[in-house]
């Protein structure tokens, strides 16, 4: 797929009916022959809009007008692709812990929680959110979570979470501004939501802060899941992360996960963990596979506000 068909993808499949501006800017982008060649400059995984977009945002520069934003990105070039080749998308969606929970719920409790790719570990905290699936709500605190849930019959109790830990090459830390201020700018611009959601998420991981580790999702994997305590079930998951990582190294994750002992959850889209026999997506926006020890149970939207339960 070439820079401008991944960028017109994002805004097809990703950004329209999510947001606009972001719709806007990836069709403009995609048509943009300018900033197309710089972008090609990058390594290809470095190129994705969410990134672009992010690092435009978090150093102030316009996103909402697609002739300021070509103006700006042209001209600050040298300053956003320092920033691109240093930074990933670590989008760190409390929101996601909502499509996740029914499964979490589900095993054995109490559970160790190791997330991989867990960026500031937002998503480690599964027990001290509220729930909403339509009418039905779970458990109490901030931020509450809504999720629109077809097919589900929605957990009636919040996991017991007794240890929690997150492996990321570069794990951001909650009580640091510049790490909680790039978690912004990854967020999207109508977002407001997910701002506040994000502000009270932050609250939370800073009373408490999770264990992260700086490693590598192959590598440092068996020495963290060593360290969860043996009388809990240890669940690794992951949402949304697999994507950055290369098609061999994604592989060998794989096989080194299900050799562990407990649980493995994944979160992925169906191009990069691929399943037999899937169904149909509800819909053509870009969806996730949950799956639960390989076996795929629901398709859900990137920031958890949709899920439809099939397993």
């Amino acid at each position: 797929m070439t820079t401008a068909e991944a960028y017109a993808e994002f805004g097809s499949r990703e950004a329209r009916g999510v947001s606009p501006t972001y719709e806007r800017l990836s069709y403009a982008v995609a048509h943009d022959e300018a900033l197309l060649a710089l972008l090609d400059t990058l390594p290809p995984g470095k190129r994705q809009p969410n990134l672009l977009f992010g690092v435009v945002r978090w150093l102030g520069g316009p996103v909402e007008d697609p002739a300021a934003f070509h103006e700006y990105t042209a001209a600050n070039w040298p300053t956003i692709e320092a920033q691109m080749r240093v930074r990933a998308t670590q989008t760190n969606e409390s929101g996601r812990c909502a499509v996740l929970l029914p499964v979490l719920a589900a095993l054995p409790q109490p559970l160790a929680l190791l997330e991989v790719g867990a960026s500031a570990g937002l998503c480690l905290y599964p027990d001290r959110y509220a729930y909403r699936y339509g009418e039905h709500q779970v458990g109490s605190g901030e931020p509450v979570l809504e999720c629109a849930a077809v097919g589900l019959v929605p957990p009636a109790r919040i996991p017991q979470v007794v240890w929690r830990a997150g492996l990321d090459l570069n794990p951001l830390d909650v009580t640091d501004p510049d790490g909680v201020s790039w978690l912004d700018a990854l967020i999207w611009p109508e977002h407001e939501h997910r701002r506040a959601r994000l502000r009270a998420a932050t609250a939370v991981a800073a009373a408490d802060p999770p264990l992260l580790v700086r490693g590598d999702l192959v590598d440092d994997l068996p020495a963290l899941a060593a360290r969860a305590p043996a009388d809990a079930t240890l669940v690794v998951f992951h949402t949304s992360v697999l994507y950055q990582v290369p098609p061999p190294r994604r592989e060998a994750f794989v096989r080194l996960v299900r050799e562990l002992p407990g649980h493995w959850v994944a979160n992925e889209a169906p191009e990069v963990l691929r399943y037999d026999g899937l169904p149909d997506p509800p819909n053509d926006a870009s969806h996730n596979v949950l799956a639960l020890d390989g076996t795929p149970v629901a398709w859900t939207r990137g920031h958890g506000q949709e899920m439809t339960w099939f397993g």
